[in-house]
């Protein structure tokens, strides 16, 4: 294993030995959220984890156009520029199963999983979720948690396999697979729940016994966290902050399960101080994604504001327009999750905490219309009391010469700022 892929096998038994400390899951493919989280971690000397999901970059190309090859070489090629070096990289594997295939009946699906999870591990990723539990074409609506156990225990075979042929790093797996909806509620948040402890200690057993009947002892003895819902979520414009008292039992159950601690999705726009809480009872796993890219959005559309003041061209088309256009045009990754009426529509879809225009940002268009913004800012000095109008959450680090007042570091900053969250949360 890297010196980091070691360090994180061995989140379990620190915390066990007294350590408070976890660390933030970098989930997003956006190149400047890649680039902050790795000049982070290279100031910081701290060990990164950035992870790609099963929909997002799979062995087809996923809706990145990305096989996990390609994603590493993509992260590698920004390590190289941010200094950061290699032994401090963990790439993770999320959701990690037949989800992009459902469609399909089980068994072509989970082929397809088996070839995917074949292709991460051959690709070192050494962080590997399995995550079997949606039902496929012609399986009952809710799977058994024998079967799901049995499917997942397949993919560690698989990735096992990858790993012995290739002479790559051995992983380490995640199992559970109780995580709040994908990139946001869709309803009320007013029916959280917290896991059972008696699930999790369940879906540790069910994995323990159908690892072993595999044979795969070994493989079982590198899994390290188990998904579980510590009761945080957030909506399109709410957010439900973690409540220890409300998970107290939960967490009470690690004493029964040394070998683990928790992983928690859904993080995003937490409170410092619910953060620090959740790592404190265990779930030393804190997953970020569209909090990074909200961030990255806000000072982007800042920037175009600041453009039309500070270099006015009427022919160059606002950043907010060009983004209301590309996802207009393609209205498949918004339209079934922002209900309402055509203005509230508009707002969630530059506005909305689930921040579903992060999948538009890799569009030709799109990318056009950020490339013209940053070609006219370019690397002049962007004048305070146009940062405190317009980016106002930097300005106090711009006075403080934490950023330089340059449209690049401007973005990098807004990122930089959530990173920190996480990086006091965690004590990494």
């Amino acid at each position: 294993m890297t010196l980091a892929t070691e360090r994180f096998a061995k989140i379990a038994s620190r915390r066990a030995a007294g350590g408070n400390g976890g660390i933030a899951s970098i989930c997003s493919a956006h190149p400047l959220v890649i680039e902050a989280a790795l000049r982070h971690g290279a100031i910081h000397g701290a060990d990164v984890l950035i992870e790609a999901t099963c929909n997002q970059v799979n062995h087809e190309g996923g809706y990145t156009g990305m096989t996990p090859a390609a994603f590493r070489g993509f992260v590698e090629k920004h390590a190289a520029s941010t200094g950061i070096p290699f032994d401090r990289l963990i790439l993770g594997g999320d959701h990690l199963g037949p989800n992009p295939w459902k469609h399909l009946p089980a068994a072509e699906a989970m082929r397809k999983a088996v070839a995917m999870i074949d292709a991460y591990a051959s690709a070192g990723f050494t962080k590997l979720h399995l995550d079997t539990s949606m039902a496929c074409a012609g399986d009952p609506p809710v799977l058994a948690d024998e079967m799901i156990a049995a499917r997942a225990a397949d993919l560690a075979a698989a990735a096992e396999a990858a790993v012995a042929r290739t002479g790559g790093e051995k992983p380490v797996y995640i199992i559970g697979t109780e995580v709040p909806v994908p990139g946001g509620a869709l309803e009320a948040l007013d029916h959280m729940h917290v896991t059972k402890p008696a699930d999790a200690l369940r879906t540790v057993e069910v994995h323990r016994q159908a690892f072993l009947r595999l044979g795969l002892d070994a493989a079982f003895a590198r899994a390290v966290a188990v998904v579980v819902q510590p009761g945080v979520e957030f909506g399109h414009a709410d957010i439900v902050a973690y409540a220890p008292e409300k998970a107290a039992k939960l967490v009470a159950a690690l004493e029964h399960m040394p070998q683990f601690v928790f992983e928690a999705h859904s993080t995003d726009y937490q409170p410092a101080q619910a953060l620090a809480a959740l790592a404190r009872g265990g779930f030393a796993i804190l997953k970020v994604g569209p909090w990074l890219t909200f961030a990255l959005r806000e000072a982007l559309y800042g920037l175009s504001y600041i453009a039309d003041q500070l270099v006015p061209d009427a022919s160059r088309e606002s950043l907010p327009a060009a983004m209301e256009r590309v996802m207009l045009a393609s209205p498949g990754n918004w339209q079934k999750y922002y209900p309402g009426t055509p203005d509230e529509q508009r707002l969630q879809r530059h506005f909305s905490f689930s921040d579903r225009i992060r999948y538009y940002w890799p569009s030709p268009d799109a990318q056009h219309a950020t490339e013209a913004l940053l070609a006219a800012l370019g690397d002049r000095q962007i004048p305070r009391p146009l940062i405190g109008q317009y980016i106002g959450h930097l300005d106090a680090d711009v006075g403080a010469g934490r950023i330089r007042p340059t449209a690049h570091e401007l973005l990098i900053g807004s990122v930089t700022r959530v990173l920190d969250i996480y990086r006091g949360a965690t004590n990494q």
